[in-house]
């Protein structure tokens, strides 16, 4: 269990579903338009994490937005184009039937244009009771607003249509407190924070006191990307930050054949482990999917070794199970390559995706029977270009892993190893002898 973390996020893997694009929802939403009930395709689902080998649901955006769910309207209604109320009930429920943990996606940099708190301002001026909720610069001064004028506002990172808050203002801190603390009641598990990075910790503080005061068994984990990981964790209160360093050094590494780098980031996520279990994950609905950023498929194993076999909260983003490809674009819509709809059933999926799919079942299914690799440390046992051998250990036991890029067969250390958990490989004398391209999970 990591430094003051929640007990069941120990025995945690999350499946993560993009919602919107998952139900194959249209790419603009409405309000005020009638209610189409999409949620229960998720439901649909629910056996198929549990056949991965899951045993948690991350959901992406799911409240009322204009687009993408990233510029929410309302943090207390369900997007029409999923459902309402009643069917996230019902997904929840369907979830905690099987032991499945529900984490939802929370939006509170900014909202859309469309939300409430900001038309109240476009519409009354400086007057307006929600005025302090966000950084406005009136034309002339707040004295001279007419009608019809709008203010200058800050937003997030360029786009006008996301209109930042003003994390300093009291009454937005009580917003967001009872917001998350309303959906914990329905049910929910837990919340994922997006662009945590860009809110001043000292505003994350003060809600994750408020919300656990309430729901002390939530876990809460921010989107972070650069940075210095332990201190936004500490000065914020959450319970972990998401792991782009290792995520970034997985397919780099494999793809440069300089598995330095990722030796480099195993020392690094190591040191992380010593204040906060990290999130990690090979994919996600903001990245290009790994099947498609690796060079060579065949280092797809190398990477899912990787996730199951260090300390973290690992998360499987759907579709990633089964190589699932698509690539981000720098522009409008860019994303919807990594967003696709899904079929209704598991079973209308691609058999191409088994093998995939297999693989997943095999390593998670190793990391469950070594819970403790939840909060292991890593320790880097030898490294070249092309080959790799760590340890990752806790009181409860040691595994060693070896990884090789090479295209002859490598004969490498592997100090105490007893037997080839996972993977093609032979133990002779204290070394391990892997095939090309080959790894292995060794127990020790």
């Amino acid at each position: 269990m990591g430094h003051g973390e929640r007990d069941w996020v120990e025995h945690v893997i999350w499946w993560h579903v993009y919602p919107l694009g998952f139900v194959g929802a249209e790419p603009e939403g409405d309000p005020a338009a009638p209610v189409v009930h999409r949620l229960g395709r998720v439901t649909a689902w629910l056996d198929h994490l549990l056949e991965l080998g899951a045993s948690g649901l991350a959901l992406g955006p799911v409240f009322a937005s204009g687009t993408h769910g990233y510029d929410t309207v309302d943090h207390l209604r369900i997007d029409p184009r999923l459902g309402d109320d009643a069917d996230l009930d019902a997904l929840i429920a369907a979830a905690h039937d099987r032991g499945i943990r529900v984490l939802l996606d929370g939006v509170f940099h900014h909202v859309g244009r469309g939300h409430p708190a900001f038309r109240a301002v476009l519409e009354q001026g400086p007057a307006a009771p929600t005025a302090s909720w966000f950084r406005l610069r009136w034309p002339g001064g707040p004295e001279a607003w007419r009608p019809g004028v709008e203010p200058g506002y800050d937003d997030f990172e360029g786009h006008s249509a996301l209109v930042a808050l003003d994390h300093a203002e009291p009454a937005v801190v009580e917003h967001v407190a009872e917001v998350m603390t309303h959906w914990l009641d329905r049910g929910v598990d837990g919340w994922r924070l997006d662009a945590a990075y860009a809110v001043p910790t000292a505003f994350w503080a003060q809600v994750a006191g408020r919300v656990r005061a309430r729901h002390p068994g939530a876990y809460l984990m921010g989107e972070v990307i650069h940075g210095d990981y332990p201190r936004f964790v500490a000065g914020s209160g959450l319970d972990s930050v998401t792991q782009y360093e290792l995520w970034k050094a997985v397919w780099s590494s494999l793809n440069d054949a300089n598995l330095h780098e990722l030796a480099h980031a195993l020392r690094r996520h190591d040191s992380f482990v010593e204040h906060f279990v990290p999130y990690t994950f090979l994919g996600n609905h903001d990245v290009t999917r790994i099947a498609s950023r690796l060079t060579d498929p065949a280092h797809l194993a190398h990477a899912v070794v990787v996730l199951a076999t260090v300390a973290g909260t690992p998360a499987v983003y759907a579709g990633d199970e089964h190589a699932f490809r698509g690539v981000k674009e720098d522009r409008a819509g860019g994303d919807d390559a990594v967003r696709p709809a899904f079929p209704d059933t598991p079973q209308e999926l691609s058999p191409l995706g088994l093998p995939t799919f297999g693989l997943h079942q095999e390593l998670l299914g190793l990391r469950r029977r070594h819970a403790w690799l939840h909060a292991a440390r890593t320790e880097v046992l030898d490294v070249a270009n092309e080959t790799l051998v760590y340890a990752s250990a806790a009181p409860q036991g040691r595994l060693l892993v070896a990884l090789s890029t090479a295209a002859a067969p490598v004969t490498l250390p592997a100090p105490g190893a007893r037997a080839v958990l996972a993977g093609a490989a032979e133990l002779r004398d204290g070394r391990v002898v892997l095939p090309a391209g080959g790894w292995a999970v060794l127990g020790a």
